[in-house]
């Protein structure tokens, strides 16, 4: 019997790793590729109002046009005082998306001046299975923490260098790759996700 195939809405090579470490080490043995192994099949604009909504759409667009089962992600920085925003909007919020810098930039003067008290944040990430059929299930991921006034630390990419997680004196920018995947919301979220990957596609 071959092994079952699973796509990955993404062409970032990191987050294939990622989910193959969790699917493995949860003792599931599935092909997983990501959207470049479909290179025909375009991105799928992201017009879904919340991380679930976009994360479902992705999945489902891949499952049907692939004919095999889809996992999808979507994510973004929420902080508290802004009622959840940037949210959604976090890869474009100062208007050109994945302008970090710009970004990062934008946010900090919004909060130049909110007390360290009122600067609680968190990462979300909404994490989605689609079969062809259309059966489905999205879970989420938090890591929650508070921001800092000014970046520190090089590496991640996007709000890391401003969040410090709860427990932590660093930046998500100033923790080893080993330890961020240990407590991220992406992280969080594909392992919340593998029960329904073993349910759905019949793995038990």
């Amino acid at each position: 019997m071959s092994t079952q195939r699973l796509i990955l809405a993404t062409r970032n090579a990191h987050k294939v790793t990622e989910l193959k470490a969790i699917l493995a080490d949860a003792g599931l043995d599935l092909d997983l590729v990501g959207a470049d192994a479909y290179p025909e099949i375009p991105d799928v604009k992201e017009t879904g109002v919340t991380f679930a909504e976009n994360a479902l759409l992705k999945a489902h667009t891949l499952a049907a046009a692939t004919g095999i089962p889809a996992i999808a992600d979507d994510s973004g920085l929420c902080v508290d005082v802004l009622g959840g925003a940037p949210g959604i909007f976090s890869a474009r919020w100062a208007g050109r998306h994945g302008d970090d810098a710009a970004n990062l930039d934008l946010l900090l003067a919004q909060l130049s001046d909110i007390a360290d008290a009122h600067r609680a944040a968190h990462f979300e990430c909404a994490a989605a299975l689609a079969l062809p059929a259309g059966a489905e299930r999205v879970v989420n991921g938090q890591l929650r923490g508070t921001l800092r006034h000014a970046p520190s630390g090089s590496g991640g990419f996007g709000y890391d260098p401003i969040l410090q997680p709860e427990g932590e004196t660093r930046t998500c920018a100033e923790l080893t790759a080993e330890e961020k995947n240990a407590i991220s919301h992406r992280g969080k979220a594909f392992r919340a996700l593998v029960p329904a990957v073993r349910e759905l596609l019949d793995l038990r």
